[in-house]
């Protein structure tokens, strides 16, 4: 069998003395699209943190193609062409407009001249459906706007994997769908992705796998299909029951069968 895109091995996190991630072990496949649920603050967005080395794991690895990236001595910004992360708050320079945004990371990182890295630019805000935007600046642009520039500076570096941490949770309602297109499109175009969301009937519709986590444990991964229908623990049945969005008013007793 082919080496996984991503291996993560027995890794653990602790903050301040209080275990963040508990022996966590997952592995990704090309084109996969994990999405990771749980409470907040069981170690979530952690994980992905440590996956992109903005956050160093306390034990355990992580391999990229068959390499171990979580090495004293890996270069953390090579391992980030790479590894692309999408973050809530979209972290855009408020002084460039959308192409420059996009830009910039082509032209300071990889050392494309200028046209080059513009004409790139481009053809991203393009596929995310931005092409009519981008001489504006943030402050100009709607939250999904915003998160969709994000998306194509990420896509921009031609990464091997995508990273998003609840890219919908700062954005009105009205603007969620419009981000949740892109990454459905590109789930569709086989990029791994790797999501961390609580919406929970895209996950349904996009996830080749689902991740539970609570408490910084792995309790259960499974296909759509088996997370929603057949869980296998309580603690994932008791979860799915609270999420009201996804089961309407079905009672508890019938959470974990077919609707």
């Amino acid at each position: 069998m082919s080496t996984p895109i991503i291996e993560i091995r027995n890794l653990s996190k602790n903050y301040g003395g209080k275990p963040v991630l508990k022996d966590i072990s997952l592995k990704v496949w090309e084109g996969d699209t994990i999405v990771i649920i749980g409470p907040s603050g069981t170690g979530k967005s952690t994980l992905l943190r440590c996956l992109n080395l903005l956050t160093r794991p306390d034990s355990g690895s992580i391999c990229l193609d068959g390499e171990e990236i979580t090495k004293p001595d890996t270069d953390a910004d090579e391992v980030r062409r790479h590894i692309g992360m999408v973050f809530q708050d979209f972290l855009l320079f408020n002084h460039l407009t959308a192409l420059g945004n996009v830009t910039i990371g082509l032209t300071k990182v990889l050392g494309m001249p200028p046209a080059d890295a513009e004409a790139k630019a481009l053809k991203e805000l393009e596929r995310v459906g931005l092409g009519d935007h981008i001489d504006k600046y943030p402050g100009q642009l709607s939250g999904g706007q915003k998160q969709r520039v994000a998306i194509a500076r990420s896509l921009a570096m031609d990464p091997r994997v995508m990273l998003f941490d609840e890219p919908t949770s700062a954005l009105d309602p009205e603007l969620i769908g419009e981000v949740l297109e892109v990454i459905r499109m590109l789930s569709e175009e086989g990029m791994t992705m790797i999501l961390v969301t609580h919406e929970m009937g895209f996950a349904r519709e996009v996830a080749d796998r689902i991740v539970f986590i609570d408490q910084g444990l792995v309790v259960e991964e499974a296909p759509p299909e088996d997370m929603f229908y057949r869980p296998r623990t309580e603690r994932t049945r008791e979860f799915l029951w609270k999420l009201t969005e996804l089961y309407g008013h079905r009672s508890k007793d019938e959470v974990g069968t077919a609707p």
